[in-house]
């Protein structure tokens, strides 16, 4: 969906000095007071994230994860969890002027354009993206261009202060002091963590000993908590989605070829889809 409300004030802060970055005349580039320059992408996304801040060549999922990520959310799996946190988000007031929001560890963008499509408020979202993976963004950038992608670290978000009204993360990584420094006072915090049997019957496949993930207070300190909700299903991939589903998770490292053939041919395997929705608000300082 295209989005109506233009962000005149759309910021980023330089990764090297961190001043603040303006968009120059040409629009194909932004600079800062001390000349640092990162130029626009063909696709439209940004790349905040300097070689002296990259622990390796190419940080975040390869093109072929990312690949089998979007294979498997786009045949639907993951829309119930999706839709219960487009409930969670329509209880929020906005105001008129659009409501800003970052998707932390966005990866490709699915779960950007599907909670877009479901908010009643769509129209006055400011949506932006940050993943560590230049393949997870470029590919989300060519599949929403009215959103704002950035190549950046969770760790240090190239943002202003108080940017942001809502920030959501799905099973990403985060920094609790970024995460209260980008959000406005009042601001309200969603994280999407795996309860205690997800993926249960694939774990059974790749493990002798299987365990169930622990949960406890996922909360920054001053956040109050809201609302908490576990949400849980069964899905039945095919063997190819099965094989997109491992590649979306650590567990693939763990699995050798002969049990990644047994996931493939297993037949008819019902698997455990557990969450766990975590709404909170900034408290005032």
């Amino acid at each position: 969906m295209q989005h109506s409300i233009v962000d005149s004030n759309d910021l980023y802060v330089c990764p090297v000095c961190n001043r603040s970055l303006q968009r120059d005349q040409s629009g194909k580039s932004y600079t800062c007071q001390k000349q640092h320059s990162f130029d626009l992408a063909k696709e439209g996304y940004l790349n905040l994230l300097p070689v002296q801040h990259k622990h390796s060549k190419e940080p975040g999922d390869s093109k072929e994860m990312i690949i089998a990520r979007g294979e498997f959310l786009e045949a639907g799996f993951y829309d119930p969890m999706i839709e219960a946190v487009a409930v969670m988000f329509n209880t929020i007031k906005t105001e008129d002027q659009g409501m800003r929001i970052l998707d932390l560890g966005c990866g490709e963008g699915y779960y950007c354009r599907k909670i877009a499509s479901y908010c009643h408020f769509g129209e006055q979202i400011i949506l932006h993206g940050i993943d560590i993976s230049k393949f997870a963004i470029s590919s989300a950038a060519k599949k929403q261009p009215d959103a704002r992608f950035i190549v950046a670290s969770s760790k240090r978000l190239p943002y202003p202060d108080q940017y942001f009204d809502f920030v959501l993360i799905i099973f990403a990584p985060s920094d609790d002091d970024e995460l209260k420094r980008v959000l406005k006072s009042a601001g309200h915090l969603l994280i999407v963590t795996a309860g205690p049997r997800h993926l249960w019957q694939l774990k059974e496949l790749i493990y002798t000993e299987v365990k169930e993930h622990t949960t406890g207070s996922l909360l920054p300190q001053g956040f109050k908590l809201l609302t908490e909700q576990w949400f849980s299903f069964k899905i039945t991939p095919n063997p190819r989605q099965r094989m997109a589903l491992l590649q979306m998770t650590p567990f693939v490292w763990r699995a050798s070829e002969i049990v990644q053939q047994s996931i493939h041919n297993a037949s008819e395997l019902e698997i455990e889809i557990d969450f766990i929705l975590t709404m909170a608000i900034r408290s005032a300082e």
